[in-house]
């Protein structure tokens, strides 16, 4: 087998795997092309031109589409065409992006995939109902696909919404900030991966066993791939990242390398520790912990949450960013958090281990490998 990935800028970053099996890479570019031109469709359906433009904001520049991927992967699986599963791509990819346009009126964003937000552009409001009417639609698809994916897809949207509400309120006051940040993590990112794996294979009539199997390792991978989206916000450049560096960090969100820095002793951490708490900002609904729910009992508490209720002191000035970047680093926090990606990458790994080998499982395993390098 021979896998390679390129990345280019989150945003507009196109994820190009190769596995020894051109049929196959094939077959899965085609169902991506056929998904990206059936969202294309959805968004023609507003008729309103400027409603069209408003939803298809997101679509037009293009994105990682993991999630259709990942349907298309997940049908390989089953006993029928994989060409079956084209819906379920799409499906899985506007309830994702019908949470990007939520996400980002919660964290204030200012763009999004190297555009400006929705929010930015047309404000809060019609961002919001943007993304109810492609949820929306989303239900109206599942319910052409038949009994299960309604199933799957309402349940899925219920563990969004509700981590999402997580987010705004924050751990409880005797919570663990850590335990709440991987709770979030499972409603808001690894859910949705883990639905979307389920959605191909159920299309193309897979063993339950399999579903089961490919649900198990998307919840995994969805939480590694959201610490490294934590890590990416430290570490990377905004043209490596596609977004304002260290965005996450400016706004008082607690990301997981945030909340181990915060329960670090070392000194490094203090001087962070000290530099976030310089000056208590008043509590707003854009300051968030983000990301999914472990079993991680041997992580250390994290600092309790601040009056707004949330794991979070005020955010650095801007001035403070590059000091507060290179204190997380250095007090080892984003090697700790690296170090949990990787514990979740070989959970995801013991997962795919357990599906028919072939083709599709080596796809599972290059995806695991393309997470574990997207943090760099």
């Amino acid at each position: 087998m021979v896998a390679s990935v390129r990345t280019e800028p989150r945003g507009s970053m196109a994820m190009e795997l190769t596995f020894g099996d051109p049929a196959l890479t094939a077959r899965l570019e085609r169902g991506v092309d056929a998904a990206e031109e059936r969202l294309r469709a959805v968004a023609a359906e507003a008729r309103d031109p400027r409603v069209a433009e408003i939803v298809g904001h997101l679509f037009a520049p293009g994105g990682k589409r993991l999630r259709p991927l990942l349907a298309l992967v997940g049908a390989e699986f089953g006993e029928r065409d994989p060409s079956a599963a084209v819906p379920a791509a799409a499906l899985a990819e506007l309830v994702h992006v019908a949470s990007l346009y939520h996400d980002d009126v919660m964290d204030q964003a200012r763009t999004r995939r190297g555009v400006a937000s929705a929010n930015a552009r047309w404000g809060n409001a019609t961002a919001v109902f943007a993304g109810n009417w492609l949820l929306s639609k989303a239900a109206r698809l599942a319910a052409e696909l038949g009994p299960e994916t309604i199933r799957l897809q309402s349940s899925v949207t219920n563990r969004l919404v509700m981590g999402q509400i997580r987010e705004l309120a924050g751990p409880s006051d005797d919570g663990d900030a850590l335990a709440h940040y991987f709770a979030v993590v499972a409603g808001k990112t690894a859910a949705l991966i883990a639905m979307a794996l389920q959605l191909g294979a159920v299309r193309t009539d897979a063993p339950e066993h399999v579903v089961q199997a490919l649900a198990e390792y998307g919840e995994h991978l969805g939480v590694a791939f959201q610490i490294a989206d934590d890590i990416l916000d430290i570490t990377s450049t905004s043209e490596v990242s596609g977004k304002e560096q260290g965005k996450d960090l400016a706004i008082g969100v607690a990301s997981l390398p945030v909340l181990l820095a915060l329960a670090d002793e070392r000194p490094e951490a203090e001087e962070l520790r000290a530099l976030l708490t310089a000056a208590t900002a008043a509590p707003d609904d854009s300051g968030l912990p983000r990301a999914a729910a472990p079993d991680d009992s041997e992580l250390p508490r994290a600092a309790a949450p601040d009056s707004s209720g949330l794991p979070r002191a005020a955010a650095p000035d801007d001035s403070e960013l590059p000091r507060a970047a290179a204190l997380l680093r250095r007090c080892g926090a984003t090697a700790q958090a690296r170090a949990i990606m990787q514990a979740r990458l070989v959970r995801a790994r013991s997962a795919a281990n357990g599906l028919p080998d072939g083709p599709a499982a080596r796809v599972l395993h290059a995806l695991c490998d393309f997470v574990a390098h997207r943090d760099r």
